[in-house]
């Protein structure tokens, strides 16, 4: 047990544990005890309405290990926060949910605003996305405002909204599940400017009316005109085609989930990191993630590509070449992706990795935040980043299973039990194991939505949790029962009960699920999940063949 905390635990899927305090006022400051134990494996720290979720590296420690090492922190000696600072809003209550909210409330819109402009709130946490801070003080008639039953796709830039006792802003266009009640010019999180965050926990924030506040914008959803990449040193490639939607990403961003902002990072993280492998980079190398088809490339300096996942079909100069094998590339030579096979993602890497500009230490780029360099354009010029190592020469067969899979066969992903079962049936995870799901065409990196075959939906009890923090492979459900698969820019906050965790091993497959594949879960025990994740990492440390240009096996 932590000393004098009194808190409890349960795992959040084969990599993570939910750590629940009685005592939510002082969370933000054990959750700061445990970041800076600095615990081996330990890569986030997210502190949440009433808990800490704790992520780690299971190829350092493991979820044991990591339970023994939090019950021995003395967290009670952290100190509690002051006030920062007073933050004031002014704001517009005109939202689009406000007739819902008053008559939730049983107030008037004149009282809402009363009760609104009146309180003092305060910064609980931040998190969900970059800069959404959770207020507390909400006004008591408010409380029990609902979320929404289904989020909204796109909620714009400057919601005002109220939900689970909470208020909040909205930095960024980005889904959502609360009830918008009004509209603000104030931004609290703008990547381009530092310090990018305005809010902190412990921080105090007013709002005041606004009569003429502007209309709320989609910032976040497009991105502004920018100038074409140029990589002065050692340019590799000039984007001919961009293709659907090309995207640059490495490892993603770890240890910054508690200021709100998602790791990113690919979403198919094994055909991402075989690329990588064949070429002699690390496997956390920034890469191309290409959805559905292209781009076309053109080849600035003699050098080699891998090109691994969804069955891409790979030309050079009109002549097809093989994928999960490295190819070499002339100078003048012209190379393109063309359409996928079995899954939605491909990766491209060649040799030092790809060189674009970074933002918070990485080249990735998210599509909740918009933090990144964002997708590929005409006229880009891409890089080599790094020294380049010892080339591969092929992919072990069979090693990917998108490259296995029969067309129409559906998406096999393992499970195990989510920290939320009392929120469902008893034989909830029974249910999952025999329903049907299809993927919906709303899907992105952000999480992939389920849509049920027949009477598949997932029934769960009324209500919400309180905000916790959320990892890859997440199956969170809304009211509405059509479970959400959470992918690489989930928010880092989420109010839907997990009724399951996709398994680490299958967390890769998230990535190729394209709309209208079908989706069968798998329930099994964390000690056979743990068990793939290790036969996993086996399996990739011998899955490159040979040296280029002479291939073994």
């Amino acid at each position: 047990m932590i000393a004098g905390a009194g808190r409890s635990g349960v795992p959040m899927g084969d990599a993570g544990m939910l750590f629940t305090f009685d005592r939510s006022r002082r969370v933000p400051d054990w959750a700061a005890g445990i970041a800076a134990a600095d615990l081996p494996g330990v890569v986030e720290v997210v502190p949440g309405s009433r808990s800490v979720l704790v992520e780690i590296d299971p190829t350092v420690t493991d979820v044991e290990s990591l339970v023994e090492q939090v019950a021995r922190l003395d967290l009670d000696r952290a100190a509690v926060p002051e006030v920062r600072r007073t933050h004031t809003v002014p704001t517009a209550f005109d939202g689009p949910d406000l007739e819902f909210v008053c008559r939730s409330a049983q107030v008037s819109p004149e009282e809402l605003t009363e009760l609104m402009t009146s309180a003092t709130f305060r910064v609980e946490m931040v998190g969900f996305a970059p800069g959404f801070g959770y207020l507390s003080g909400l006004p008591e008639r408010l409380c029990s405002v609902p979320r929404r039953d289904t989020p909204r796709p796109s909620v714009p830039a400057g919601s005002v909204a109220l939900a689970g006792g909470f208020a909040a802003v909205y930095p960024r266009a980005s889904p959502g599940g609360w009830q918008l009640v009004g509209r603000t010019r104030w931004r609290p999180f703008d990547p381009e400017v530092p310090p990018y965050g305005l809010l902190s926990p412990g921080d105090a924030v007013r709002f005041v009316p606004d009569l003429t506040p502007g209309p709320t914008t989609s910032q976040g959803s497009s991105r502004s005109s920018r100038r074409p990449w140029e990589s002065v040193s050692d340019p590799r490639f000039a984007v001919l085609d961009p293709g659907m939607h090309t995207l640059v990403e490495d490892g993603g961003r770890l240890g910054v989930a508690h200021l709100g902002v998602p790791r990113a990072g690919p979403a198919d993280a094994l055909a991402h990191g075989l690329a990588n492998l064949l070429v002699g980079n690390r496997r956390g190398a920034a890469a191309l993630e290409v959805t559905a088809h292209g781009p076309v490339l053109r080849c600035l300096a003699t050098t080699y590509l891998a090109v691994v996942g969804g069955s891409a079909e790979v030309a050079v100069d009109d002549r097809r070449v093989d994928s999960g094998r490295v190819v070499p590339v002339s100078a003048g030579q012209q190379v393109a992706v063309r359409r996928l096979g079995s899954g939605l993602r491909t990766y491209v890497a060649w040799p030092g990795g790809v060189d674009v500009p970074t933002v918070m230490g990485s080249r990735s780029s998210d599509v909740l935040s918009r933090i990144g360099p964002g997708a590929l354009e005409v006229g880009d010029v891409l890089g080599m980043a790094d020294r380049a190592g010892y080339l591969g020469d092929h992919l072990v067969p069979g090693m990917l299973g998108q490259d296995q899979k029969t067309t129409g066969s559906p998406w096999r992903l393992r499970v195990v039990a989510g920290p939320h079962l009392s929120w469902f049936a008893l034989d909830a995870l029974d249910r999952l194991g025999t329903a049907r799901f299809v993927v919906d065409s709303s899907s992105d990196r952000v999480g992939v939505r389920l849509r049920p075959v027949g009477d598949a939906e997932v029934e769960r009890v009324p209500g919400e949790i309180g905000s916790e923090g959320m990892v890859i492979g997440a199956i969170q459900v809304p009211p509405d029962g059509r479970p959400v698969i959470l992918g690489p820019d989930h928010g880092t906050l989420g109010g839907y009960p997990v009724v399951a965790v996709v398994v680490r091993a299958d967390c890769w497959k998230i990535g190729q699920c394209r709309p209208g594949d079908e989706v069968v879960l798998e329930p099994v025990e964390r000690v056979e999940a743990v068990a793939a994740w290790r036969r996993l990492e086996r399996a990739v440390d011998g899955a490159v063949v040979g040296h280029y240009p002479t291939g073994v096996g």
